[in-house]
């Protein structure tokens, strides 16, 4: 399997998705409302640097959403874990469960990694915000936990 590897300027993949009330979402859905998406993917909820992640997002979502983004998290865990996650952390945005990685596969985020000398698939934590008409305008690929909202709030030039 080949890893896709978007860029800034292409089309963000159109998806469906369930996200964790059960509810689904498209992309062409969310855009349609003159929206802006910034869709991250994590790794697992309640871990200590996605949840530092989150917290930024959330911390941050005033400022995100006044500019016109939505944000949107997305992991390969279940709604129930999802739906902790958001109590526990307060957080005021969706979480997307994909659970089988179809949508990390489309924004090649699914990848292979390694630890401890085992190599095994997971998420490479990547950010995508894909502007009005469905383009990419910044990608993330393998970014940090602290300090990467600022530098997307920089990087689109967010008030």
């Amino acid at each position: 399997m080949t890893n896709v590897e978007l860029t800034a300027g292409d089309d963000a993949p159109e998806f469906e998705a369930e996200i964790s009330d059960g509810s689904t979402v498209t992309l062409s859905g969310l855009l349609s409302s003159g929206k802006k998406v910034i869709l991250y993917f994590y790794p697992r909820d309640n871990t200590p640097g996605c949840t530092t992640q989150a917290c930024d997002f959330r911390d941050n979502f005033g400022r995100l959403e006044g500019s016109g983004w939505t944000v949107i998290g997305v992991s390969t865990d279940g709604a129930n874990s999802h739906n902790k996650f958001i109590q526990k952390h307060e957080l005021p945005f969706e979480l997307i469960v994909d659970e089988d990685a179809v949508l990390h596969q489309k924004f090649g985020t699914w990848r292979e990694k390694s630890m401890y000398g085992k190599t095994y698939m997971g998420t490479l934590r990547s950010t995508f915000a894909i502007a009005s008409d469905g383009k990419l305008e910044w990608v993330g690929y393998g970014v940090k936990t602290k300090g990467h909202v600022d530098s997307l709030i920089d990087a689109l030039k967010v008030e």
